[in-house]
């Protein structure tokens, strides 16, 4: 007989990786003979209204075990409380911290902060997608238990780039324009290196945060980049495959990352990147170099290196090319949640 599992997840209007994360896991999990139940959570999370929270308590008698992504779960520990008091067993998928939202009030963040420590202690089980974010639970919130399940990557094909076909090198930045993702801090470091060949891109949804959208833009041209600098918006399938293939660099500027899983698609395609310090992302790259986060003037001084280093480029993406073959697929990580489940579903398959 296989074993059930309920899986309360919620899912944002527009692409996102902790979607993608809870997507593929639960395909994944499936594959190894997991009877997968997804229950949608609609509402305005981490921020749920009243009614949102209402159905959440309702919805967790409905199944015995339980994997809750914490965008619900860290708004709503009583709930947690409450299923695990009567018997249920809950595992809690850290992927986000709510907490560290820059797009969300400090009063708000510092209610997060709270209610989120009260639902990790009372998880039977916490998962989360990197060994940074497994830091932070035990820095923050005193568990030391948390299990790492990194995010899979499916194979891809080699990116060409636009340098190895005579064009000038790409610097591909993907994801939406967000406060969290800083897209500002790319623009001013690359307002800084005009005397170099290169064109940007900036791939991902622009209908998040109207004013920043607009600011993205108006930097742009007032720092006279108009010309190659490009804020395509979102996009998926052949015009994603499109762009990835002329990218020679992944530019990833995030004031805080858990795990970044754009990274490690970018790796997939022999793509290096360059990524936040002190962040998850430092542990999805593989190779390239990090910058302090929000430090246009150090973002700048390490693309300077690269685009004044043909040699360099060149060890990079030699580097990139063989780490792409080493990448873990979906399937590594569901078998480590799957041996983590309190219930046993390790015996699975």
């Amino acid at each position: 007989m296989k074993q059930r599992i309920g899986f309360a997840r919620w899912r944002s209007d527009l692409a996102s990786g902790g979607n993608r994360y809870d997507d593929e896991l639960a395909v994944a999990l499936r594959a190894l003979g997991l009877d997968v139940r997804e229950y949608p959570v609609p509402g305005s999370w981490p921020v749920p209204k009243q009614q949102e929270r209402e159905r959440l308590s309702g919805l967790l008698a409905a199944e015995q075990d339980w994997l809750i992504d914490n965008i619900i779960g860290s708004a709503e520990p009583e709930v947690i409380s409450a299923a695990v008091e009567s018997g249920r067993r809950v595992t809690m998928l850290i992927h986000y911290f709510p907490a560290d939202d820059p797009a969300l009030s400090q009063r708000v963040r510092k209610r997060l902060t709270a209610t989120e420590a009260q639902a990790v202690e009372a998880a039977d089980t916490v998962v989360v997608t990197s060994s940074w974010a497994a830091d932070q639970v035990a820095a923050r919130y005193g568990r030391g238990d948390a299990v790492v399940a990194i995010p899979g990557v499916a194979p891809a094909e080699l990116a060409i780039g636009s340098a190895r076909a005579g064009n000038p090198p790409m610097l591909l930045w993907l994801g939406r324009l967000t406060q969290t993702k800083d897209p500002l801090t790319f623009i001013a470091a690359l307002s800084r290196l005009q005397d170099f060949e290169w064109t940007a891109q900036l791939v991902g949804s622009d209908k998040v945060d109207d004013d920043l959208s607009r600011e993205v833009r108006e930097r742009i041209d007032q720092a006279g980049l108009s010309y190659r600098v490009t804020v395509l918006g979102q996009r998926s399938g052949d015009a994603l495959a499109s762009v990835w293939a002329k990218a020679d660099l992944l530019m990833h500027t995030s004031r805080t990352e858990t795990y970044g899983m754009v990274i490690t698609e970018a790796l997939a395609r022999g793509i290096p990147a360059i990524v936040p310090a002190g962040t998850g992302a430092v542990e999805a790259q593989g190779v390239g170099e990090s910058f302090p986060p929000g430090d246009a003037d150090a973002l700048s001084a390490v693309l300077h290196g690269w685009l004044s280093d043909p040699e360099l480029r060149q060890r990079w993406r030699d580097e990139a090319e063989k780490l792409r073959l080493q990448l873990p697929t979906w399937a590594d990580t569901a078998r480590i949640v799957a041996a983590a489940l309190p219930a046993g579903a390790s015996t699975v398959g």
